[in-house]
């Protein structure tokens, strides 16, 4: 059975950039058949051998001194949250492609929608063509007085 599934899923490629650990992290979207090809995500994403595994907080908008950045901003803010998740991944030795799952929560659908030729444009430049596995929650609101998105990730660092 787990010899089917492997060869059902597609590789997303090796993390090898010539250090010995990270050669061995292998990484697949899961994709059942039939299904419609998944856009700008993957449905799941299965991780193979070693690695450690970084659990973040939810990131909002803050800078360093835990100031909002982009206040009624929707991309400014998602942004930012996406900086602060990709400094802490790097912070433990981690590289962006090795984010293997992510929850953004976001306080309106529709200003996320009516922002994502930006928040494309932020994450290409950013993270490339890699998607982990994604859940996007429309929610009341945030802890943080203003805040309108909050990212939560997971990443397995070869």
């Amino acid at each position: 059975m787990l010899k089917r599934l492997f060869r059902r899923m597609r590789p997303t490629g090796n993390v090898a950039r010539g250090d010995t650990n990270r050669d061995r992290l292998r990484r697949w979207a899961v994709q059942p058949k039939g299904w419609k090809a998944a856009r700008g995500y993957a449905n799941g994403v299965l991780v193979e051998d070693g690695g450690r595994t970084l659990y973040l907080a939810g990131q909002i908008a803050w800078d360093a001194e835990q100031q909002l950045v982009g206040k009624d901003n929707f991309s400014r803010q998602f942004v930012q949250a996406l900086d602060n998740v990709l400094a802490v991944v790097r912070e433990a030795g981690g590289q962006p492609e090795e984010i293997v799952r992510m929850t953004v929560f976001v306080t309106d659908k529709k200003a996320y929608l009516a922002a994502t030729k930006a928040i494309g444009v932020a994450w290409k430049d950013r993270i490339g063509s890699h998607y982990p596995a994604m859940t996007l929650v429309e929610v009341r609101d945030l802890l943080e007085e203003g805040a309108m998105v909050e990212i939560e990730a997971t990443a397995v660092i070869g």
